[in-house]
């Protein structure tokens, strides 16, 4: 009679096991999609940074260009004065 609590005990212990492992394995996994995740923020925030320089490279373009009309404007005598 003895034996049938430790095998009991026994049984417990390894379906305790087997849940554990399967719970590491998903941890494992759901670690490696965070980082994976995290390198793609990190992508993400260099390419957000690059189309930020172009939008500033662009807006110096334009002011120059809004200068030129400017002074053209001038010379042909098509600007108004307020």
């Amino acid at each position: 009679m003895s034996d049938v609590p430790e095998n009991l005990i026994l049984g417990y212990l390894r379906r305790l096991d087997e849940k554990m492992d399967r719970v590491i394995d998903e941890v494992g996994d759901l670690k490696r999609r965070v980082t994976s995740l995290e390198g793609q923020i990190s992508s993400l925030h260099s390419q957000i940074a690059h189309i930020h320089g172009d939008f500033s490279g662009q807006s110096v373009r334009i002011d120059r260009i809004e200068q030129r009309l400017d002074r053209i404007e001038r010379r042909l005598e098509l600007a108004t004065t307020v």
